[in-house]
Protein backbone atom coordinates (compact mmCIF):
# COMPACT_ATOMS: atom_id res chain seq x y z
CA UNK A 1 0.00 0.00 0.00
CA UNK A 2 1.30 3.47 -0.91
CA UNK A 3 2.10 5.65 2.09
CA UNK A 4 0.28 8.99 2.45
CA UNK A 5 2.52 11.75 3.85
CA UNK A 6 1.12 15.17 4.74
CA UNK A 7 3.54 18.07 4.17
CA UNK A 8 3.42 21.75 5.08
CA UNK A 9 5.42 24.53 6.65
CA UNK A 10 5.57 27.73 8.69
CA UNK A 11 8.79 29.74 8.87
CA UNK A 12 9.59 32.84 10.85
CA UNK A 13 12.58 34.07 12.85
CA UNK A 14 11.28 36.47 15.51
CA UNK A 15 13.34 39.26 17.09
CA UNK A 16 11.76 40.44 20.36
CA UNK A 17 13.33 43.89 20.01
CA UNK A 18 12.80 44.46 16.27
CA UNK A 19 11.03 47.67 15.24
CA UNK A 20 8.07 46.00 13.48
CA UNK A 21 5.99 42.85 14.08
CA UNK A 22 5.36 40.11 11.53
CA UNK A 23 1.88 40.48 10.04
CA UNK A 24 -0.28 38.09 8.05
CA UNK A 25 0.44 40.15 4.92
CA UNK A 26 4.19 39.53 5.40
CA UNK A 27 3.60 35.79 4.93
CA UNK A 28 1.59 36.30 1.76
CA UNK A 29 4.40 37.95 -0.21
CA UNK A 30 7.89 37.68 1.29
CA UNK A 31 10.63 39.49 -0.61
CA UNK A 32 13.11 36.76 -1.53
CA UNK A 33 11.10 33.57 -1.09
CA UNK A 34 7.99 31.92 -2.56
CA UNK A 35 4.62 33.32 -1.55
CA UNK A 36 2.16 31.47 0.70
CA UNK A 37 1.05 28.17 -0.81
CA UNK A 38 -2.06 26.11 -0.10
CA UNK A 39 -3.22 22.74 -1.38
CA UNK A 40 -2.29 21.17 -4.74
CA UNK A 41 -0.23 24.12 -6.02
CA UNK A 42 2.23 23.77 -3.15
CA UNK A 43 4.26 20.92 -4.65
CA UNK A 44 4.87 22.24 -8.20
CA UNK A 45 5.54 25.77 -6.87
CA UNK A 46 8.11 24.74 -4.26
CA UNK A 47 9.72 21.71 -5.94
CA UNK A 48 12.35 23.72 -7.83
CA UNK A 49 13.21 26.19 -5.06
CA UNK A 50 15.96 26.13 -2.42
CA UNK A 51 13.67 25.91 0.64
CA UNK A 52 13.80 22.79 2.85
CA UNK A 53 10.42 21.43 1.80
CA UNK A 54 11.76 21.13 -1.75
CA UNK A 55 14.26 18.56 -0.51
CA UNK A 56 11.53 16.72 1.39
CA UNK A 57 9.36 16.63 -1.75
CA UNK A 58 12.23 15.16 -3.76
CA UNK A 59 13.03 12.50 -1.16
CA UNK A 60 9.38 11.50 -0.87
CA UNK A 61 8.83 11.30 -4.62
CA UNK A 62 11.93 9.15 -5.05
CA UNK A 63 10.49 6.78 -2.43
CA UNK A 64 7.18 6.50 -4.25
CA UNK A 65 4.97 7.86 -1.46
CA UNK A 66 1.83 9.91 -2.02
CA UNK A 67 2.19 13.49 -0.82
CA UNK A 68 -0.74 15.35 0.69
CA UNK A 69 0.00 19.11 0.48
CA UNK A 70 -1.34 21.22 3.36
CA UNK A 71 -0.03 24.81 3.44
CA UNK A 72 3.39 26.48 3.49
CA UNK A 73 4.45 30.04 4.22
CA UNK A 74 7.45 32.15 5.22
CA UNK A 75 7.95 35.76 6.26
CA UNK A 76 11.21 37.67 6.53
CA UNK A 77 12.54 38.01 10.08
CA UNK A 78 10.89 40.76 12.10
CA UNK A 79 9.32 41.26 15.50
CA UNK A 80 7.05 38.60 17.04
CA UNK A 81 4.31 37.19 14.84
CA UNK A 82 0.98 38.89 15.46
CA UNK A 83 -1.66 36.57 16.93
CA UNK A 84 -3.91 37.16 13.95
CA UNK A 85 -1.21 35.87 11.60
CA UNK A 86 -0.24 32.86 13.73
CA UNK A 87 -3.81 31.77 14.34
CA UNK A 88 -4.83 32.13 10.70
CA UNK A 89 -1.79 30.20 9.45
CA UNK A 90 -2.15 27.47 12.09
CA UNK A 91 -5.87 27.20 11.32
CA UNK A 92 -5.26 26.82 7.58
CA UNK A 93 -2.60 24.16 8.09
CA UNK A 94 -4.53 22.21 10.72
CA UNK A 95 -7.81 22.38 8.80
CA UNK A 96 -6.09 20.97 5.72
CA UNK A 97 -4.61 18.17 7.84
CA UNK A 98 -8.03 17.38 9.32
CA UNK A 99 -9.60 17.31 5.85
CA UNK A 100 -6.86 14.97 4.61
CA UNK A 101 -7.65 12.58 7.47
CA UNK A 102 -11.31 12.62 6.44
CA UNK A 103 -10.28 11.35 3.01
CA UNK A 104 -7.98 8.53 4.16
CA UNK A 105 -5.49 7.66 6.92
CA UNK A 106 -2.25 9.65 7.08
CA UNK A 107 0.94 7.63 7.65
CA UNK A 108 3.16 10.56 8.63
CA UNK A 109 3.58 14.34 8.71
CA UNK A 110 6.58 16.41 7.59
CA UNK A 111 6.77 20.12 8.48
CA UNK A 112 9.18 22.75 7.20
CA UNK A 113 9.69 24.92 10.30
CA UNK A 114 12.20 27.56 11.35
CA UNK A 115 12.30 27.02 15.10
CA UNK A 116 12.75 30.63 16.27
CA UNK A 117 9.23 31.96 15.88
CA UNK A 118 7.57 33.89 18.68
CA UNK A 119 3.86 34.63 18.51
CA UNK A 120 2.32 37.29 20.73
CA UNK A 121 0.51 34.64 22.79
CA UNK A 122 2.93 31.74 22.27
CA UNK A 123 6.62 32.23 23.04
CA UNK A 124 7.32 28.78 21.56
CA UNK A 125 5.27 29.14 18.38
CA UNK A 126 6.61 26.00 16.68
CA UNK A 127 6.12 23.98 19.84
CA UNK A 128 2.49 25.12 19.90
CA UNK A 129 2.00 24.31 16.22
CA UNK A 130 3.51 20.86 16.69
CA UNK A 131 1.24 20.34 19.69
CA UNK A 132 -1.82 21.11 17.61
CA UNK A 133 -0.69 18.83 14.78
CA UNK A 134 0.01 16.03 17.26
CA UNK A 135 -3.45 16.35 18.78
CA UNK A 136 -5.01 16.02 15.32
CA UNK A 137 -3.08 12.97 14.11
CA UNK A 138 -2.69 11.24 17.49
CA UNK A 139 0.36 9.68 19.15
CA UNK A 140 0.83 6.83 16.66
CA UNK A 141 1.43 8.91 13.52
CA UNK A 142 5.10 9.97 13.16
CA UNK A 143 5.87 13.67 12.78
CA UNK A 144 9.25 15.06 11.70
CA UNK A 145 10.41 18.57 10.82
CA UNK A 146 13.39 20.36 9.37
CA UNK A 147 14.68 23.42 11.24
CA UNK A 148 16.89 26.41 10.69
CA UNK A 149 19.98 26.00 12.93
CA UNK A 150 19.09 29.37 14.47
CA UNK A 151 16.14 27.65 16.08
CA UNK A 152 15.68 28.14 19.79
CA UNK A 153 15.01 24.44 20.30
CA UNK A 154 12.59 23.64 23.13
CA UNK A 155 11.60 20.57 25.10
CA UNK A 156 8.06 20.91 23.76
CA UNK A 157 9.27 20.81 20.16
CA UNK A 158 11.25 17.65 20.88
CA UNK A 159 8.40 16.05 22.82
CA UNK A 160 5.70 16.70 20.20
CA UNK A 161 7.73 15.37 17.25
CA UNK A 162 9.59 12.17 16.38
CA UNK A 163 12.72 13.79 14.93
CA UNK A 164 13.98 17.31 14.18
CA UNK A 165 16.66 18.03 11.58
CA UNK A 166 18.41 21.46 11.49
CA UNK A 167 20.60 22.55 8.60
CA UNK A 168 24.33 21.98 9.13
CA UNK A 169 25.53 25.21 7.52
CA UNK A 170 25.50 28.97 8.10
CA UNK A 171 25.28 30.46 5.46
CA UNK A 172 22.43 27.99 4.88
CA UNK A 173 23.46 26.19 1.71
CA UNK A 174 22.02 22.80 2.71
CA UNK A 175 18.37 23.64 3.31
CA UNK A 176 17.11 21.07 0.81
CA UNK A 177 19.38 18.42 2.28
CA UNK A 178 17.88 18.99 5.74
CA UNK A 179 14.37 18.66 4.35
CA UNK A 180 15.34 15.43 2.61
CA UNK A 181 16.89 14.06 5.80
CA UNK A 182 13.75 14.86 7.81
CA UNK A 183 11.67 13.03 5.20
CA UNK A 184 14.03 10.02 5.25
CA UNK A 185 13.77 9.81 9.04
CA UNK A 186 9.99 10.03 8.77
CA UNK A 187 9.85 7.13 6.32
CA UNK A 188 12.28 5.14 8.45
CA UNK A 189 10.18 5.81 11.51
CA UNK A 190 7.04 4.58 9.71
CA UNK A 191 8.81 1.43 8.55
CA UNK A 192 10.51 0.56 11.84
CA UNK A 193 7.59 1.55 14.14
CA UNK A 194 9.42 1.89 17.51
CA UNK A 195 10.10 5.49 18.51
CA UNK A 196 13.65 6.83 18.58
CA UNK A 197 15.16 7.37 22.00
CA UNK A 198 15.56 11.14 22.52
CA UNK A 199 17.96 13.27 24.50
CA UNK A 200 17.58 17.05 24.85
CA UNK A 201 20.22 19.44 26.25
CA UNK A 202 20.53 23.24 26.43
CA UNK A 203 23.72 25.30 26.57
CA UNK A 204 23.72 28.02 29.23
CA UNK A 205 25.15 30.89 27.14
CA UNK A 206 23.99 32.91 24.12
CA UNK A 207 26.24 32.77 21.04
CA UNK A 208 26.57 35.93 18.91
CA UNK A 209 25.12 35.53 15.42
CA UNK A 210 28.34 36.65 13.73
CA UNK A 211 30.44 33.95 15.39
CA UNK A 212 28.01 31.17 14.43
CA UNK A 213 29.29 31.05 10.83
CA UNK A 214 30.22 27.48 9.89
CA UNK A 215 32.83 28.70 7.37
CA UNK A 216 35.02 29.97 10.21
CA UNK A 217 36.25 28.80 13.59
CA UNK A 218 35.11 27.79 16.11
CA UNK A 219 31.87 26.65 14.48
CA UNK A 220 33.62 24.99 11.57
CA UNK A 221 35.48 22.67 13.94
CA UNK A 222 32.44 22.09 16.13
CA UNK A 223 30.35 21.01 13.17
CA UNK A 224 33.09 18.59 12.13
CA UNK A 225 32.99 17.17 15.64
CA UNK A 226 29.18 17.00 15.45
CA UNK A 227 29.46 14.90 12.30
CA UNK A 228 31.83 12.46 14.02
CA UNK A 229 29.63 12.16 17.12
CA UNK A 230 26.53 11.70 14.99
CA UNK A 231 27.91 8.62 13.24
CA UNK A 232 26.33 6.30 15.81
CA UNK A 233 22.90 7.96 16.08
CA UNK A 234 19.98 8.56 13.75
CA UNK A 235 20.25 12.35 14.07
CA UNK A 236 22.31 14.71 16.21
CA UNK A 237 20.46 17.99 15.94
CA UNK A 238 22.47 21.05 16.95
CA UNK A 239 20.63 24.38 16.98
CA UNK A 240 22.82 27.46 17.47
CA UNK A 241 20.01 29.59 18.90
CA UNK A 242 18.69 32.99 17.84
CA UNK A 243 19.93 35.31 20.61
CA UNK A 244 17.29 38.03 20.16
CA UNK A 245 14.27 36.10 21.44
CA UNK A 246 13.20 37.17 24.92
CA UNK A 247 11.78 33.93 26.30
CA UNK A 248 12.95 31.17 28.61
CA UNK A 249 14.26 28.76 25.96
CA UNK A 250 16.39 31.20 24.01
CA UNK A 251 19.84 29.85 23.18
CA UNK A 252 21.77 26.88 21.78
CA UNK A 253 20.44 23.36 22.27
CA UNK A 254 21.05 19.77 21.18
CA UNK A 255 18.63 16.93 20.50
CA UNK A 256 19.93 13.41 19.82
CA UNK A 257 17.87 10.57 18.34
CA UNK A 258 19.14 6.99 18.60
CA UNK A 259 18.22 3.33 18.97
CA UNK A 260 18.91 3.44 22.71
CA UNK A 261 18.63 6.08 25.41
CA UNK A 262 22.27 5.53 26.36
CA UNK A 263 23.44 6.28 22.80
CA UNK A 264 21.27 9.40 22.57
CA UNK A 265 22.46 10.72 25.94
CA UNK A 266 26.12 10.04 25.13
CA UNK A 267 25.97 11.90 21.79
CA UNK A 268 24.14 14.91 23.26
CA UNK A 269 26.45 15.14 26.27
CA UNK A 270 29.59 14.87 24.12
CA UNK A 271 28.53 17.66 21.79
CA UNK A 272 27.55 19.85 24.73
CA UNK A 273 30.98 19.27 26.29
CA UNK A 274 32.66 20.26 23.00
CA UNK A 275 30.68 23.50 22.93
CA UNK A 276 31.59 24.33 26.52
CA UNK A 277 35.27 23.66 25.91
CA UNK A 278 35.36 26.18 23.04
CA UNK A 279 33.01 28.79 24.45
CA UNK A 280 35.57 31.59 24.69
CA UNK A 281 36.25 31.33 20.95
CA UNK A 282 32.72 32.58 20.21
CA UNK A 283 33.55 36.11 21.38
CA UNK A 284 32.93 38.45 18.47
CA UNK A 285 34.90 41.55 17.54
CA UNK A 286 33.41 44.14 15.20
CA UNK A 287 34.52 47.67 14.28
CA UNK A 288 32.60 50.92 14.13
CA UNK A 289 31.11 52.10 10.86
CA UNK A 290 33.68 54.88 10.62
CA UNK A 291 36.60 52.49 11.09
CA UNK A 292 35.11 49.96 8.68
CA UNK A 293 34.64 52.48 5.86
CA UNK A 294 38.11 53.95 6.35
CA UNK A 295 39.66 50.49 6.17
CA UNK A 296 37.59 49.57 3.12
CA UNK A 297 38.74 52.70 1.27
CA UNK A 298 42.36 51.99 2.18
CA UNK A 299 42.25 48.37 1.00
CA UNK A 300 40.22 49.11 -2.13
CA UNK A 301 42.82 51.64 -3.31
CA UNK A 302 45.18 48.82 -4.30
CA UNK A 303 42.81 45.85 -4.55
CA UNK A 304 41.69 44.07 -7.70
CA UNK A 305 38.56 42.63 -6.10
CA UNK A 306 35.70 44.14 -4.07
CA UNK A 307 36.02 44.92 -0.39
CA UNK A 308 32.87 43.78 1.42
CA UNK A 309 31.30 45.68 4.31
CA UNK A 310 28.74 43.70 6.34
CA UNK A 311 26.13 46.03 7.87
CA UNK A 312 25.47 43.35 10.46
CA UNK A 313 23.24 45.26 12.88
CA UNK A 314 20.60 46.11 10.28
CA UNK A 315 20.45 42.60 8.82
CA UNK A 316 16.94 41.96 7.40
CA UNK A 317 17.65 38.25 7.94
CA UNK A 318 17.87 38.82 11.69
CA UNK A 319 14.93 41.15 12.25
CA UNK A 320 16.32 44.45 10.97
CA UNK A 321 14.16 46.49 8.63
CA UNK A 322 16.98 47.01 6.15
CA UNK A 323 16.60 50.79 6.20
CA UNK A 324 19.10 52.30 8.63
CA UNK A 325 21.53 54.77 7.08
CA UNK A 326 24.49 54.88 9.45
CA UNK A 327 26.85 52.99 7.16
CA UNK A 328 25.63 54.89 4.10
CA UNK A 329 26.32 58.20 5.83
CA UNK A 330 29.91 57.10 6.47
CA UNK A 331 30.39 56.02 2.84
CA UNK A 332 29.18 59.44 1.68
CA UNK A 333 31.03 61.38 4.35
CA UNK A 334 34.35 59.66 3.66
CA UNK A 335 33.99 59.97 -0.12
CA UNK A 336 33.87 56.24 -0.94
CA UNK A 337 33.64 56.78 -4.70
CA UNK A 338 32.40 53.75 -6.59
CA UNK A 339 30.93 52.06 -3.51
CA UNK A 340 27.50 50.45 -3.77
CA UNK A 341 25.12 49.82 -0.86
CA UNK A 342 22.82 46.83 -1.19
CA UNK A 343 20.16 47.69 -0.09
CA UNK A 344 17.85 50.31 1.51
CA UNK A 345 14.28 49.14 2.12
CA UNK A 346 12.19 52.28 1.53
CA UNK A 347 9.02 51.95 -0.53
CA UNK A 348 8.34 55.70 -0.44
CA UNK A 349 11.74 56.60 -1.88
CA UNK A 350 11.52 53.83 -4.48
CA UNK A 351 8.13 55.16 -5.58
CA UNK A 352 9.53 58.69 -5.82
CA UNK A 353 12.36 57.44 -8.03
CA UNK A 354 9.89 55.68 -10.33
CA UNK A 355 7.83 58.84 -10.57
CA UNK A 356 10.90 60.94 -11.35
CA UNK A 357 12.32 58.55 -13.96
CA UNK A 358 15.83 57.50 -14.99
CA UNK A 359 18.51 60.13 -15.48
CA UNK A 360 16.74 62.76 -13.39
CA UNK A 361 18.02 64.36 -10.19
CA UNK A 362 16.02 63.76 -7.04
CA UNK A 363 16.08 64.78 -3.38
CA UNK A 364 15.15 61.97 -1.01
CA UNK A 365 14.58 61.49 2.69
CA UNK A 366 16.14 58.06 2.38
CA UNK A 367 15.57 55.15 4.74
CA UNK A 368 15.14 55.61 8.46
CA UNK A 369 11.51 54.55 8.50
CA UNK A 370 12.14 52.06 11.33
CA UNK A 371 14.30 54.27 13.55
CA UNK A 372 13.08 57.76 12.56
CA UNK A 373 16.56 58.64 11.27
CA UNK A 374 16.25 59.18 7.51
CA UNK A 375 19.16 60.58 5.52
CA UNK A 376 18.47 63.56 3.24
CA UNK A 377 20.37 63.02 -0.02
CA UNK A 378 20.61 64.58 -3.44
CA UNK A 379 20.83 61.79 -5.97
CA UNK A 380 20.40 60.81 -9.59
CA UNK A 381 18.19 57.93 -10.69
CA UNK A 382 20.29 55.48 -12.70
CA UNK A 383 17.94 52.56 -13.29
CA UNK A 384 14.43 51.34 -12.43
CA UNK A 385 13.08 47.76 -12.20
CA UNK A 386 9.99 45.97 -10.91
CA UNK A 387 12.16 44.15 -8.36
CA UNK A 388 11.37 40.71 -9.76
CA UNK A 389 14.17 38.27 -10.52
CA UNK A 390 15.38 34.77 -9.66
CA UNK A 391 18.10 34.11 -7.10
CA UNK A 392 21.23 32.42 -8.42
CA UNK A 393 23.55 32.07 -5.40
CA UNK A 394 24.32 28.98 -3.30
CA UNK A 395 21.61 29.73 -0.72
CA UNK A 396 18.64 30.65 -2.83
CA UNK A 397 19.18 29.38 -6.39
CA UNK A 398 15.78 29.02 -8.01
CA UNK A 399 13.88 31.09 -5.44
CA UNK A 400 11.74 33.88 -6.90
CA UNK A 401 12.43 37.38 -5.54
CA UNK A 402 9.89 40.18 -5.55
CA UNK A 403 11.26 43.35 -3.96
CA UNK A 404 8.59 45.60 -5.44
CA UNK A 405 9.46 48.80 -7.33
CA UNK A 406 13.24 49.12 -7.17
CA UNK A 407 15.69 51.87 -8.08
CA UNK A 408 19.43 52.22 -8.43
CA UNK A 409 20.48 55.75 -7.47
CA UNK A 410 23.82 57.54 -7.27
CA UNK A 411 24.62 59.97 -4.47
CA UNK A 412 27.50 62.44 -4.65
CA UNK A 413 30.45 61.60 -4.52
CA UNK A 414 29.57 58.49 -6.55
CA UNK A 415 28.03 56.15 -3.95
CA UNK A 416 25.32 53.98 -5.51
CA UNK A 417 22.38 52.59 -3.54
CA UNK A 418 19.83 49.91 -4.41
CA UNK A 419 16.46 51.16 -3.07
CA UNK A 420 13.72 48.52 -2.74
CA UNK A 421 10.09 48.39 -1.60
CA UNK A 422 10.17 45.10 0.26
CA UNK A 423 12.92 43.91 2.59
CA UNK A 424 15.32 41.12 1.87
CA UNK A 425 18.74 40.21 3.20
CA UNK A 426 21.55 41.05 0.75
CA UNK A 427 22.66 37.45 0.33
CA UNK A 428 22.67 37.04 -3.46
CA UNK A 429 24.59 38.79 -6.25
CA UNK A 430 21.42 38.67 -8.35
CA UNK A 431 20.07 41.63 -6.35
CA UNK A 432 22.81 43.80 -7.84
CA UNK A 433 22.85 42.22 -11.28
CA UNK A 434 19.14 42.79 -11.78
CA UNK A 435 19.74 46.57 -11.55
CA UNK A 436 22.68 46.37 -13.95
CA UNK A 437 25.52 46.31 -11.43
CA UNK A 438 28.29 43.74 -11.87
CA UNK A 439 29.47 43.02 -8.30
CA UNK A 440 32.94 41.96 -9.42
CA UNK A 441 33.64 45.48 -10.76
CA UNK A 442 32.70 47.35 -7.55
CA UNK A 443 35.58 48.55 -5.36
CA UNK A 444 33.41 48.47 -2.20
CA UNK A 445 30.12 46.65 -1.63
CA UNK A 446 28.16 47.32 1.56
CA UNK A 447 25.67 44.55 2.32
CA UNK A 448 22.73 44.42 4.74
CA UNK A 449 23.68 41.01 6.09
CA UNK A 450 25.53 39.34 8.96
CA UNK A 451 26.79 36.03 7.54
CA UNK A 452 24.61 34.76 4.67
CA UNK A 453 26.29 37.09 2.16
CA UNK A 454 29.47 35.03 2.46
CA UNK A 455 28.01 32.15 0.45
CA UNK A 456 27.74 34.17 -2.78
CA UNK A 457 29.96 37.21 -2.22
CA UNK A 458 33.01 35.83 -0.36
CA UNK A 459 34.42 34.11 -3.49
CA UNK A 460 34.81 37.51 -5.21
CA UNK A 461 36.01 39.46 -2.15
CA UNK A 462 39.40 40.99 -1.48
CA UNK A 463 38.53 41.45 2.19
CA UNK A 464 35.48 41.23 4.45
CA UNK A 465 34.92 43.82 7.20
CA UNK A 466 32.07 43.51 9.69
CA UNK A 467 30.75 46.94 10.63
CA UNK A 468 28.66 47.91 13.66
CA UNK A 469 26.42 50.68 12.36
CA UNK A 470 23.15 51.42 14.19
CA UNK A 471 20.48 48.72 13.95
CA UNK A 472 18.46 46.26 16.06
CA UNK A 473 20.42 43.08 15.25
CA UNK A 474 23.12 44.00 17.74
CA UNK A 475 26.44 42.21 17.52
CA UNK A 476 26.45 41.85 21.32
CA UNK A 477 23.05 40.57 22.55
CA UNK A 478 24.05 41.27 26.16
CA UNK A 479 23.22 44.93 25.51
CA UNK A 480 19.50 44.12 25.08
CA UNK A 481 16.98 44.54 27.89
CA UNK A 482 15.85 40.93 28.28
CA UNK A 483 13.11 40.20 30.83
CA UNK A 484 12.07 36.58 30.32
CA UNK A 485 15.22 34.48 29.95
CA UNK A 486 15.67 31.43 32.17
CA UNK A 487 17.77 31.79 35.32
CA UNK A 488 21.47 31.07 34.80
CA UNK A 489 21.55 31.82 31.06
CA UNK A 490 24.60 33.98 30.36
CA UNK A 491 24.37 36.66 27.68
CA UNK A 492 27.95 36.63 26.42
CA UNK A 493 30.58 33.88 25.87
CA UNK A 494 33.16 33.75 28.60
Amino acid sequence: MVLRIAIGGFQHESHSFAPRPATYADFLRPGGFPSMQRGPGLIPTLRGTAVPIAGAIGAAERSGVALVPLAWCLASPAGPVQDEAFERIAAVLCAALSAALDEAPIDGVYLDLHGAALAESFADAEGELLRRVRRIVGPAVPVTASLDPHANLTAQMVRESDALVPFRTYPHVDMKEAGAQAMRLLLDRIERRPEYAKSFRQLDVLLPIGSQCTLTQPMQGIMARRAALGAGVEELAFCFGFPYADFADCGPAVAAYAETQAAADAAADSLLAELRSREAEFRLDVVSAAEAVAEAIRVAASASRPVLLADTQDNPGGGGHGDTTGLLAELIGQGARGAVLCLINDAESAAACHQTGPGAPIVLSLGGKSDARPLKVEARVLRLTDGRFTLTGPMGAGNPADLGPTALIEIFPGVRVVVVSRKMQALDQAILRHVGVDPATCPIIALKSSVHFRADFAPIAEKIIVAAAPGPVVADPSTLSFRHLRPGLRLRPG
